[in-house]
């Protein structure tokens, strides 16, 4: 199943691959480094939360599919509201701030490419990569 699910992952485009490995998920972990900051717990359980489910569905499908898009929509829309109120605040260190920041933006445009991609899914699109 592991190499199922790994060479599904690789055959997945290339900008995908460098977008879920290098930024995606390393972004999403992070906030596991500021558990002493405001909100910080809730802002890493939703951030893991919009992944979390996606490893029962890679083993569930046997892959990587456009299902995995839910799970974000559902966990990070919240967490999106969520910063840009701890950010609309402005009362955070500089570098919690900056970290804040680039999860903002991260996460905008995974939602941007998960809204279509859930669409696609509720619409039948089922096949995995």
């Amino acid at each position: 199943m592991i190499i199922e699910i790994w060479q599904s992952f690789r055959r997945t485009p290339l900008w995908v691959q460098i977008w879920v490995g290098l930024i995606l998920i390393p972004m999403n972990l992070l906030p596991l480094a500021f558990l002493d900051q405001p909100n910080a717990g809730l802002i890493a359980a939703l951030s893991i939360g919009g992944m979390l489910p996606n490893m029962l569905i890679m083993a569930l499908d046997r892959g990587i599919s456009k299902a995995m898009s839910i799970s974000h929509l559902l966990f990070w829309i919240p967490l999106v509201v969520i910063v840009s109120k701890e950010l609309a605040m402005g009362e955070l260190t500089p570098v919690y701030t900056a970290f804040l920041g680039i999860l903002l933006m991260v996460d905008l445009v995974s939602l941007g490419l998960d809204i279509p991609e859930s669409i696609k899914w509720l619409r039948g699109e089922r096949a995995i990569a």
